[in-house]
This record gives structure tokens, C-alpha cells and sequence, in this order.
């Protein structure tokens, strides 16, 4: 990580899995599989290979600072920010509730392991400056967490940098 200014100036966030959530979104699909029935018209359904994260903001006038990423082999690995309070327990995540622009992360199979991992800086920048646009008005947000071609979440390290606004 980079150490540039002292730590009190700054605020590095990690996602952290939110097991309970995933697991209930996963009782969602597997519920409407057993039953024969439809998702709901706009729902969005967790994929097998998608897991819930969270962030839980402490202080919330911030922005976006930088991303710290690490990715043990190859793989790819989207983020995509969830805009509303969401419960799952009450309500259905729906498909407009998916913010724009999503982050992505990846190094391909024939990449050496200690190749940077490629991603979309602009769209990167966005996102988290998205993130701390949101954080103002949230205590915590929600992102759905996508592991395709070998990534793994045990081989997964992500978090944010914001700076304290003063």
C-alpha cells in the first residue's frame, strides 16, 4: 500500500463479505427454483458465482482518494455498487438499483502473477468517486461482488481510500 501522507489523512475502507446477506439471496433463487415460479419483473437474482460485500462508512464526508486491489493468480472481478438501502429480508434487490458504472479488475491466464492487474481507470475513477458521493448521505453500502474466469474471493484483497473532507 502506499504510505504517502500520515494515516490520519486518510481513510482506507475494506469490502468485507456480508455471508448473511449472500446466503439469504441465495435462499431467494433457490426458493423461486423449488417452487417452479418467475423472479419478479425487474428483480435481479444472485448468480452462483456472486457474493454480497459491504462498507460501512465511520465518517461520511469524504472523497475518493484511490482503489488498493490484489488478485492472487488470474481472473476477473466486477463490483458493482448497489444505490438504495436495501434488506433483503423485506424487499427484492431490483435491477435499477445497480449503480453505473461498474468497477472491474483482471489479469488474464497467460500473465505473469506479479503483473499488475488491468483495469478500466476512467471508469475506476467514477466509481469511486460514486462512492464517496453516496457515503454523504449512508452508513453502510452494499456492492455485488462477481468472480469469473479462476478469480477466487479467498484470493481477493479490495478496498478504497477516501480523504476526510474538512
Amino acid at each position: 500500500m502506499d504510505k504517502a501522507g500520515s494515516p490520519s489523512e486518510k481513510l482506507v475502507l475494506e469490502f468485507k463479505e456480508d455471508t448473511a446477506l449472500t446466503e439469504m439471496m441465495r435462499l431467494r433463487v433457490s426458493s423461486l427454483q423449488r417452487s417452479g415460479q418467475k423472479r419478479q419483473d425487474g428483480e435481479r437474482l444472485l448468480l452462483p458465482h456472486e457474493a454480497v460485500y459491504r462498507l460501512d462508512f465511520a465518517v461520511q464526508e469524504l472523497s475518493f482518494s484511490r482503489w488498493y486491489f490484489s488478485l492472487s493468480g488470474h481472473g476477473r472481478v466486477t463490483i458493482t455498487g448497489i444505490s438504495q438501502h436495501w434488506t433483503p429480508d423485506l424487499t427484492n434487490l431490483m435491477t435499477r438499483q445497480l449503480l453505473e458504472p461498474i468497477g472491474t479488475f483482471w489479469r488474464n491466464a497467460g500473465d505473469p502473477e506479479e503483473s499488475p492487474l488491468k483495469c478500466l481507470e476512467a471508469d475506476m475513477q467514477e466509481f469511486g468517486e460514486r462512492i464517496a458521493e453516496l457515503a454523504k448521505v449512508r452508513k453502510v453500502m452494499y456492492f455485488l461482488l462477481a468472480f469469473k474466469d479462476g478469480a477466487e474471493a479467498a484470493n481477493l484483497s479490495c478496498s478504497i481510500e477516501f480523504l476526510p473532507e474538512k
